[in-house]
């Protein structure tokens, strides 16, 4: 049978044939074992309608999506700990449709703590048969520990389609000539890290590329890889990849020249860094790879001219959803919600990755078909002054855009990093700006602004930021009222007084209760 584009009763039909009942409620562990891989599904759409999985209509891979989430309820089930979560919740039986899927309460990093750290109550198939990888988060807010386990049967799946996936729809088009290509990371400190293994697992599985797992490098290290012939791409951590042309200082032009890809992590990458980069490499495209400790691979930034993430098909569900735990509409905000769908032995549904999410329209072929979705910053990016919360990405931007028109200067173009500390018991916000010449831009500004324009500058931008579900409570008279006491202060780069978590990472906003 060859098809191309199915409808929705037709989509379905094959998806029940591609996991048909037998195998949507497994009966016992055992079952579990011995279930085929979902990866060994996807190929067998692919067999089945001639067409890669990636490029299938978006109605068959929503209806295959939602089998397999069917499938992963009747697993969930099999164990005490999930039973007893997900019947508090009323859920007893595989949703019957997606609106009923939504009534799965959402998890947390502890719910994943509970389930994958100590006794690992969580896992459907016990830790003691082995075939099993623990894998560990190295930025994590709070300072806790926090692991998840996969199958490493299933890992290696995810690999290889997440892989091939980067490959033929990302580093093709910037990664070309008859040269040797590469493709370096410089990830994690040691190998338990989910940076280190995970995303090292998915870079190792691009095809016609040759991978190398660098760890953090020093200068030399960096020039000696960058004098291998052939294109280059390179994946860190944003501050990692912000560092290159100060670690690249001593490359050649034609190693500045070779480096055609700069993929950084989960988050977002200062203009500033963005002008810096382009500058010293003269042919260096950036895009996002966004990953987390449960999910390798969650959207990749497929064009550098476009912010759109474009989720892997069959490698996840995404969802972005509200505080109910529901689908935004298109162009709405919403949390990052993630379900493996690769997980049989170690199932984890609806896990909140503590980022924020704008859904975007869908890609719809020709060619690949997708979901979309745009990094709008994590979740804890919130300014609480008395009972108003305002979005920080929000209020920096407003910050930014009137102190351009003030003094002229642009946070974006002079920037190497910022961060609000709010103090909330002091009742003071402060905005740090790391900046080459900390004396004399505080002195440019404090002379444009005057005595009063800093607080004049934050009381004017907050009441922008606010959330949708209160942007009407207050306005610069509300915020003076709160007490508050507002500082905008420069500072040199790698300045201590910016905080950063043990891997390097920045967090937008430190809020000291």
């Amino acid at each position: 049978m060859t098809m191309t584009d199915l409808d929705i009763a037709a989509s379905a039909e094959l998806a029940a044939r591609l996991i048909p009942e037998e195998e949507l409620r497994p009966r016992s562990v055992d079952d579990v074992t011995r279930l085929p891989s979902f990866a060994g599904k996807l190929e067998e759409s692919e067999r089945l309608t001639g067409i890669p999985y990636s490029e299938s209509s978006l109605d068959l891979q929503n209806a295959l999506v939602f089998r397999r989430l069917q499938q992963l309820v009747g697993i969930a089930l099999l164990n005490p700990l999930w039973r007893e979560r997900l019947h508090y919740f009323g859920i007893r039986n595989a949703p019957a449709d997606m609106s009923e899927w939504e009534r799965i309460p959402l998890s947390d990093k502890i719910v994943q703590r509970d389930m994958f750290m100590g006794a690992r109550a969580g896992m459907v198939v016990p830790l003691d048969r082995g075939g099993f990888e623990v894998v560990a988060s190295g930025g994590t807010g709070d300072g806790m520990p926090l692991e998840i386990v996969y199958s490493l049967r299933e890992l290696r799946d995810t690999y290889r389609i997440s892989g091939a996936f980067m490959g033929a729809y990302q580093l093709d088009r910037y990664l070309h000539g008859p040269a040797p290509r590469w493709l370096f990371t410089t990830l994690a400190d040691y190998q338990m890290w989910s940076s280190g293994t995970m995303v090292g697992g998915v870079l190792s599985h691009v095809p016609g590329v040759n991978y190398i797992g660098a760890g953090p490098v020093s200068a030399p290290v960096l020039e000696h890889m960058f004098s291998y012939p052939g294109h280059k791409a390179l994946m860190g951590i944003t501050a990692g990849i912000a560092l290159l042309p100060e670690l690249g200082a001593g490359l050649s032009p034609q190693a500045r020249a070779s480096f055609r890809v700069a993929m950084y992590g989960s988050g977002s990458l200062p203009q500033r860094k963005r002008d810096e980069l382009q500058a010293f490499f003269p042919n260096v495209s950036i895009l996002s790879y966004f990953a987390a400790t449960q999910a390798e691979c969650v959207g990749l930034q497929l064009d550098h001219t476009s912010p759109e993430l474009s989720a892997v098909p069959g490698l996840h569900l995404v969802e972005i959803v509200d505080e109910h735990g529901r689908a935004v509409a298109e162009g709405e905000e919403g949390e990052l919600v993630v379900t493996r769908l690769h997980a049989d032995e170690t199932p984890l549904l609806r896990l909140k990755l503590g980022d924020r999410m704008i859904r975007r329209p869908a890609l719809d072929g020709p060619g690949l078909r997708t979901e979309q979705f745009e990094f709008a910053g994590r979740t804890a990016d919130v300014l609480h002054l008395s009972d108003s919360q305002y979005s920080a990405t929000l209020a920096y931007a407003a910050l930014r855009g009137r102190l351009r028109s003030a003094t002229g200067i642009d946070l974006d173009l002079v920037a190497h990093e910022i961060q609000f500390h709010n103090h909330r018991e002091d009742r003071t916000l402060t905005l740090l700006v790391a900046v080459d010449d900390a004396e004399g831009t505080a002195a440019a500004v404090e002379q444009a602004l005057g005595q009063s324009g800093t607080r004049r500058l934050f009381t004017q931008a907050l009441p922008s930021s606010l959330s949708l579900f209160n942007d009407r409570e207050a306005n610069a008279a509300a915020i003076e009222q709160t007490g508050y006491g507002f500082r905008l202060v420069f500072v040199p780069p790698s300045s201590p007084q910016i905080e950063r978590t043990t891997v390097g990472k920045t967090p937008l906003v430190r809020d000291r209760g």
